[in-house]
């Protein structure tokens, strides 16, 4: 079995709010930015701030809240789309900066949205086959070095944050059996397609897409109704899959913590699956969607608020870019 032990998580210091985007784009009302998305505030990393930095970050505080020791972790797993370089991995990196024995194992995997539930797959197999005792799961993005300055959508919805959970063969919650999906067929409805092996030169180009958003070559494209759609498909089916592998039915879950990704899909997320609104999750307010650290980041929020409690069951979730999905069952 495997277990969280321990969460934290680190936001930049730099706050956009609703007020600044209404001076950039003057035909927009501060209270319509925040009734659509639910967002007020997003913190933004610093101009030389990457993701490894924040990571390192939360981390720290990880080590410094729950008292863990940086030579009593084995393995670390580093999800970003951002990474500091093309090579070396930066959970090589973190390693030598957080003084984690370099006997350990690290590496970076590249998703978004998901990334954390898949994270916790990767941790829990490590911990079951006895590989490592003591996995250090990395969640860190700066999505909005990659955001148009004109892309109002997009930067009225994310903001850049990092979260570090610590894997265990003990600990406060459980981690159940888990529903993973994929479909690359979807790839372009969230992409940024220039800067790697594929197009390594800036394009300078751009389009109108079918709801009229402006695509980017240079910048971050989201394609909000077709992301929107794979949602409401692909979240249902993996709701009873996750009920089903670990045995509960829908009654006996007691909270939801989903991945952040605005607030009008959460609430009809929720709406579809015909869930208690009082035992969901929706709070991007202050951070925005912060992509794969936002289950961390209100994992974290639940339990120091008592939100969740011990004996509950929690159902987490993540979906959106490649397109991926997944989710699984906290026992805590």
């Amino acid at each position: 079995m495997a277990y969280i032990k321990a969460i934290s998580y680190y936001l930049p210091e730099c706050i956009i709010t609703n007020e600044d985007l209404v001076r950039d784009f003057p035909e927009w009302s501060v209270d319509k930015v925040a009734k659509k998305v639910g967002v007020n505030t997003r913190h933004v990393a610093a101009e030389g701030e990457t993701a490894g930095d924040m990571a390192e970050k939360a981390a720290r505080q990880l080590f410094k809240e729950y008292g863990v020791d940086p030579k009593s972790i084995d393995f670390i797993l580093f999800c970003t789309q951002s990474p500091d370089y093309f090579l070396p991995s930066t959970a090589c990196l973190l390693q030598d900066r957080l003084g984690i024995p370099t006997s350990s194992g690290a590496f970076d995997y590249n998703l978004g949205c998901s990334g954390c539930i898949y994270g916790m797959a990767i941790a829990k197999g490590l911990v079951t086959a006895g590989i490592a005792k003591n996995v250090l799961l990395l969640t860190a993005e700066t999505y909005c070095k990659y955001l148009h300055p004109s892309d109002k959508s997009n930067r009225s919805i994310f903001g850049d944050g990092a979260a570090a959970c610590l894997i265990s063969s003990e600990g406060f919650a459980e981690i159940g059996e888990f529903s993973l999906g994929t479909d690359g067929s979807g790839a372009n409805h969230l992409i940024v397609k220039t800067g790697a092996a594929r197009q390594k030169e800036k394009t300078g180009a751009s389009q109108i897409d079918d709801e009229g958003h402006v695509w980017f070559d240079d910048y971050l494209y989201m394609n909000g109704g077709a992301i929107f759609n794979f949602t409401l498909d692909a979240v249902p089916e993996m709701m009873d899959q996750v009920l089903a592998k670990n045995g509960v039915t829908k009654d006996e879950i007691n909270y939801y913590v989903f991945h952040q990704a605005n607030k009008y899909m959460l609430n009809t997320i929720r709406m579809v699956c015909c869930l208690p609104k009082e035992d969901f999750y929706v709070n991007l307010s202050d951070t925005g969607n912060t992509v794969s650290s936002t289950v961390l980041i209100g994992l974290k929020d639940c339990i120091d608020n008592s939100v969740i409690r011990k004996g509950d069951k929690v159902m987490i979730a993540g979906f959106g870019v490649g397109l991926s999905w997944g989710g699984t069952l906290l026992r805590f």
